[in-house]
């Protein structure tokens, strides 16, 4: 049938609503592949197109949702057929094209990756873009170097969902990870996933005193930035990377060259959005390999799609731990 279920967007007076609507398969945007879908997730930027801040869908109506699993219904694209099962993250869908809050989705072929070998489409999920840049963040560190033996490695937001499948990864690659949360309550949720060192966000969350500090962190990967990152930077070990991926408490940025200068230390900056495809293929397939699914399960909750509503708020307040899956169909 081509009528299906979707969580549409509205705006009137610059006020974004959400509700749940029956739409047709000739109200889709176009794309060469029809996929039904799965699965898809929440992340902190779903939060905001749900609650319509930062203006990143400029177009209503409009499907949020920026990924998702599920499986080909129709294809025009050379790469996919019927009955392939798909993942998206990226691209911009969810933002400037339609996404996965619905049982159906249109979207470029050029955008999906076949579901890698051993992972479920709701295991790609409970991954998803947080999962996605979690990867790619440690793919970059070990570029520049970072091994299991050079020393502690800090994860800050550690809680969250890129937080929670870094932490996974990196225990299950050998390293000691260190974790940063403002949420004392989650220490033995962060302890299952292999943090050996709490850390309260407090301790790093204000401005750095002096340009260099003791060498404390082989490497990080920071979700924060603004004074965190900051302060942070001050803290690396000679020849150290910190790959920043998030900018939850803020984008701006205060720090001196003497860090970069005096001990080497690199500042990765990683990009979900538009990876090259090469690179995409790569990381789920790294995914599929380094991530142990049962601390994958570990951080998981999922919901209905009839939920997005009020997760949407709560992922903005700190309320969602780990990840947070969408059953859609």
């Amino acid at each position: 049938m081509s009528d299906f279920r979707a969580l549409v967007l509205r705006e009137a007076d610059r006020k974004v609503t959400a509700a749940f609507e029956t739409l047709t398969e000739a109200d889709l945007p176009e794309g060469d592949v029809l996929v039904r879908v799965s699965h898809s997730t929440l992340n902190y930027k779903d939060g905001m197109v749900l609650n319509g801040i930062g203006r990143l869908v400029r177009d209503y109506p409009h499907v949020p949702g920026i990924d998702f699993s599920g499986v080909v219904e129709n294809s025009h694209h050379t790469g996919f057929k019927p009955g392939d099962e798909v993942v998206l993250t990226g691209w911009r869908v969810g933002e400037a094209h339609w996404g996965g809050y619905a049982e159906k989705a249109r979207v470029s072929g050029d955008w999906l990756v076949p579901l890698p070998t051993g992972l479920s489409m709701a295991n790609a999920m409970a991954i998803g873009t947080a999962g996605f840049t979690a990867m790619l963040a440690v793919r970059a560190l070990e570029a520049h170097g970072l091994k299991p033996d050079a020393g502690e490695v800090l994860v800050t937001g550690a809680a969250g969902g890129v937080g929670s499948v870094a932490t996974a990864i990196l225990e299950n690659l050998g390293y000691r990870v260190a974790g940063s949360t403002g949420r004392p309550d989650h220490a033995d949720y962060l302890k299952a996933l292999g943090v050996m060192t709490i850390i309260e966000r407090a301790e790093l969350a204000t401005l750095p005193s002096r340009p260099l500090a003791r060498e404390r962190f082989a490497g990080a990967i920071d979700n924060v930035g603004g004074p965190t990152l900051s302060n942070l930077l001050t803290q690396i070990a000679y020849g150290g990377s910190v790959a920043a991926v998030g900018l939850a408490g803020g984008s701006d940025l205060s720090t001196t060259v003497l860090p970069f200068l005096l001990r080497g230390v690199n500042l990765l900056g990683i990009d979900s959005v538009m990876c090259p495809m090469e690179h995409r293929v790569e990381t789920w397939n790294r995914l599929a390999r380094d991530l142990p699914l049962d601390k994958l399960r570990a951080m998981v909750e999922v919901h209905a799609l009839d939920d997005l509503p009020r997760l949407g708020k709560e992922i903005l307040s700190g309320g969602v731990r780990g990840r947070a899956v969408i059953k859609i169909s």
